[in-house]
């Protein structure tokens, strides 16, 4: 697996992961809120995937197969935001996440500060189903406060890691 910048043409991908969780966060394929966001942050070198070694480093247009994993990452020091982070269902479980999130850590966390990330609430159907809470809290990450519902009215809360 290699973890790399995002490029604009991996956007079709994040598309795809997104469709996989839909399910849990509500639309995002077709909103162009969602479109925008991840075009941003590719733009601004603050999006990150995953792909099989068989996709190489070579920015040389190709096939391009399916991303395992994409994240998307605010860098405004001192308090980190991991926007969103996705594994494809093909990839949970395999380190991917992890991946991702270290190389984040690595890339773009600077000084002393805290990382933070909004995921589900204790009592969210996706909470256990996904695993999102104990991948957090594995990473160091410890509940915080609840805040404003998903799109989808689901619960959320913050998590929150210092970094030193």
């Amino acid at each position: 697996m290699i973890v790399r910048l995002a490029r604009e043409r991996d956007l079709s991908g994040f598309l795809g992961l997104a469709a996989q969780v839909e399910h849990w966060f509500g639309p995002m394929v077709d909103d162009p809120g969602f479109r925008g966001a991840v075009a941003e942050h590719i733009r601004g070198s603050k999006g990150l995937v995953a792909v099989g070694p068989d996709a190489g480093p070579d920015p040389t247009p190709q096939p391009q197969p399916p991303l395992l994993g994409g994240l998307l990452f605010g860098a405004d020091a001192p308090v980190f935001h991991v926007h969103w982070l996705v594994v494809s269902e093909r990839a949970r479980g395999r380190g991917v996440g992890a991946a991702l999130m270290a190389d984040a850590m690595k890339r773009f966390v600077t000084g002393p500060g805290t990382v933070e990330v909004v995921t589900f609430g204790a009592d969210h159907p996706g909470a256990v189903v996904s695993g999102a809470r104990v991948f957090y809290e594995r990473l160091g990450f410890t509940p915080a406060e609840v805040t404003v519902p998903g799109p989808e009215g689901g619960s959320r809360q913050i998590y929150r890691r210092t970094v030193g």
